[in-house]
């Protein structure tokens, strides 16, 4: 499923009167699990998981094509874990 199709599904269930409506609705749930993450909360979602921002540690990599070590900055990344529920409804 695509961003564009949860919107489409989201229109149809709570139905709103617009798509642009749904779509803001759909943008706003997104933004606001961004602005947590970059402020380093985690979200957790009830029966669908948690969302959290983890550090990754500078380190050391090889380039695939000519097998050269290179420096790996470190960063931060986002990462999902699935709530309980959420495995159990796609077994």
């Amino acid at each position: 499923m695509r961003k564009e199709e949860l919107v489409e599904a989201l229109m149809k269930k709570i139905e709103f009167k617009t798509k642009k409506q749904a779509q803001e609705a759909v943008d706003m749930v997104f933004d606001e699990i961004a602005n947590a993450l970059k402020k380093g909360d985690e979200v957790a979602i009830s029966g669908f998981g948690a969302f959290k921002a983890v550090k990754m540690a500078a380190r050391m990599g090889i380039n695939p094509k000519t097998g050269q070590k290179i420096q790996i900055a470190a960063s931060t990344k986002p990462k999902f874990r699935a709530a309980k529920a959420l495995k159990e409804a796609v077994k």
